[in-house]
């Protein structure tokens, strides 16, 4: 039969009739992507063309080979199929736009049979895959879309069922053969299409492609545009890795002494960079973030999906002000909410867990950066919230540590171990401010400086001339004091030649070791003290571990997800008996980050704080010890299981290695003893 394209409607050849559809809907489409990426490319200039390698490899792993995606294995799967059915059919469309021309003309004989099998079994899976979808949606809803609208999501999917059931129609109306196009050749033998059938099956297959090109510039499905160059420009620094103030020509931060900068962190839109604003289309609208999310658990203002959505609307909203160069009376602080703004824990779950490599988190902290910098007053719903931290802040500025004690206090907890307080060493234990003010952490400190000295190890500490490391001013906001504090210590260290450094503070290992790079700290190795204690007993210089009773393990944010050390840890004190449900890299906050440590928790009747939510996740363990490599995660954890009733013990890695270490000190001691005795209890 002659190709419907080519036939006459009355006096209106097809090929007419398509060129109408194909350039309403197309001229619809192109002009929402042209708007979109205008409104994406007045954000802040940055340098997202380094390392192609790398970014390659990352586009064909997480964009074409869906890792994250697949994550989540049933909507991920199901997702995953609609995805690679839609790239195996897509030359498809040329072919049915231009009457056969493609598939006859431009593709050599040789190929025209396996082409034709991948096309159809791209229809193949896409359907499969939009009937489960659909069916997931409509029988086994998901408590994430209980109440609501589903309407958009299932269009999409009838949309798209429609698309995949027309072309085995058109197929089978074409002569399919038997070998590359047996579900044509199935739907020609069994249902015997008419030419009537086949010629409404061609235009309603290419009328809902149609609407489709409307509707994805118009809804979440805009992922299908803007994923691509999401992925392809995602930031390859360590994750959590913060932008300094400015950057000099050689790339590092500019010194204190040589800022000249006008405003602080971001309070309109056209302050995030370009790379920050695509984030706005990609979104799929999955919702994986705000299931992942601590603030959004306990009930709290923050969804960090709806940050993004935010973005994307608030630009839609504001267009014709922004694409003028005009700044709107709103701004994108009024738009995300205060409340949202100061709710994030920083622990970056919502990060790992984006199928699509969107950054939620900087779009935060540069607000906080605006609010605590320049704007200085904040709402009066938060005041109660961020006040605690502003007293915080002032002890940073005036003694190096939240806690507003003395610096000349800072190496009292060292006192009677013998070890050098300032001085050349091999190693620096660098105590952090817990470990060196907190009386329940000061005994983290001791313990980890007896296991490195009892491994022969040359150790020091910097005592007074210690400082902050600065984490939580940056997480707070302050990134001016920061700089500072950070300045100051890299001087220190300088001073005194310090090359490698262990901390007992996720934080601090986080803030100096990835942080401190832009900064002069290029030079120096920080390693975690679970990382140093599994290194020596690798290498023999501690005895192998072995823990009495049950222990569960709770991964910090910072070491864990972030840091991505996953495995020291847990060998350092033999292995863990049970993990908790959430653990890893999906492990959940214990809710002090961010500096969350310093500022006040309100949570909403019905809701549990963070803290406590993690606490009965690891009382469900059944575990006697829930071991910690986190100062802030050893105090949360502790007053969560002690608010729900629960017995266990919470031990930093260092005090259960410790333990063991004396422990079997004891035994040896005891089996000495025993040998001296026994020779004169036999000659009485």
């Amino acid at each position: 039969m002659e190709h419907p394209l080519l036939m006459d409607y009355g006096p209106v050849p097809g090929w007419a009739i398509l060129l109408v559809l194909a350039g309403v809907s197309g001229g619809f489409f192109v002009y929402q992507v042209v708007k979109a990426s205008r409104l994406v490319l007045i954000g802040k200039p940055e340098n997202r063309f380094d390392n192609w390698s790398a970014r390659i490899a990352e586009v064909l792993t997480g964009w074409l080979g869906q890792k994250k995606v697949l994550k989540d294995r049933i909507a991920g799967g199901i997702h995953v199929l609609m995805f690679w059915g839609f790239l195996m059919l897509s030359t498809d469309m040329f072919d049915l736009a231009t009457g056969n021309q493609f598939s006859q003309k431009v593709l050599p004989d040789a190929v025209r049979g396996p082409w034709n099998l991948i096309v159809e079994t791209g229809y193949t899976i896409a359907f499969v895959g939009c009937v489960l979808a659909l069916v997931r949606r409509v029988v086994f809803t998901p408590e994430k879309l209980k109440g609501k609208s589903q309407l958009e999501g299932n269009v999409i999917l009838l949309l798209i069922m429609t698309i995949t059931t027309t072309s085995f129609v058109v197929e089978a109306g074409e002569s399919p053969d038997s070998t590359w196009e047996p579900i044509g050749y199935w739907v020609a033998s069994t249902l015997v299409p008419s030419t009537t059938m086949v010629v409404a099956a061609y235009w309603a297959h290419m009328l809902a492609i149609c609407v489709f090109l409307f509707l994805i510039p118009l809804s979440k499905h805009m992922h299908l545009v803007m994923a691509f160059p999401n992925v392809f420009f995602h930031d390859l620094r360590p994750m959590a890795t913060m932008e300094p103030l400015a950057r000099g020509e050689n790339g590092k931060a500019l010194p204190l002494d040589e800022l000249d900068l006008e405003s602080f962190g971001a309070v309109n839109y056209t302050d995030f960079t370009w790379r920050d604003l695509i984030d706005g289309w990609a979104c799929t609208s999955c919702a994986r973030c705000q299931d992942v999310c601590p603030a959004y658990a306990s009930g709290k203002a923050l969804n960090p999906m709806q940050i993004i959505h935010d973005v994307r609307h608030y630009a839609n909203d504001h267009a014709t002000t922004l694409l003028a160069g005009e700044t709107p009376e709103e701004d994108i602080i009024a738009r995300f909410g205060e409340d949202a703004i100061w709710a994030c824990t920083t622990c970056h779950a919502c990060v790992e867990a984006c199928p699509i490599y969107i950054d939620h988190v900087p779009k935060l902290t540069d607000a906080r950066r605006h609010l605590m910098m320049e704007r200085m007053e904040f709402a009066q719903s938060v005041e109660d919230t961020v006040m605690p931290l502003m007293a915080t802040i002032e002890n940073l500025e005036s003694d190096s540590n939240p806690y507003g004690l003395p610096a000349h206090e800072r190496g009292e907890w060292a006192e009677g171990l013998d070890v050098k307080v300032a001085e050349p060493a091999e190693y620096i234990y660098f105590a952090g401010c817990a470990a060196s003010f907190d009386e329940r952490n000061k005994k983290v400190a001791r313990d980890t400086i007896s296991i490195m000295k009892e491994a022969g190890l040359d150790v020091g500490i910097l005592g007074m001339q210690e400082g902050c490391s600065g984490d939580a001013a940056r997480r707070a906001g302050n990134e001016y004091l920061f700089q500072m504090l950070a300045e100051t210590n890299l001087s220190t260290f300088e001073e005194i030649g310090v090359k490698k450094i262990v901390a007992s503070c996720p934080h601090c290992f986080h803030t100096l070791g990835k942080e401190y790079k832009d900064y002069g700290g290029e030079d120096i190795e920080v390693m975690h003290h679970s990382q140093l204690i599994n290194h020596l007993q690798k290498e023999g210089k501690l005895p192998q571990p072995k823990h009495d009773g049950s222990v569960t393990y709770h991964d910090p944010c910072y070491l864990g997800r972030i840091g991505g050390e996953l495995d020291a840890p847990r060998n350092a004190i033999g292995g863990v008996d049970v993990e908790a449900e959430r653990h890893g890299r999906e492990s959940f906050c214990c809710g002090a980050g961010g500096a969350q440590m310093w500022m006040e928790e309100h949570v909403d009747e019905g809701h549990d704080r963070v803290n406590i939510i993690r606490s009965k996740e690891l009382a469900a363990t059944g575990a006697d010890t829930v071991a910690v490599g986190c100062p802030f995660c050893s105090t949360m954890v502790t007053d969560g299981l002690s608010a729900i009733g629960s017995e266990m013990e919470v031990k930093d890695i260092a005090e259960l290695v410790w333990e063991q270490i004396k422990a079997n000190d004891a035994k040896i001691q005891a089996a000495k003893t025993s040998a001296e005795t026994t020779p004169e209890t036999a000659e009485a």
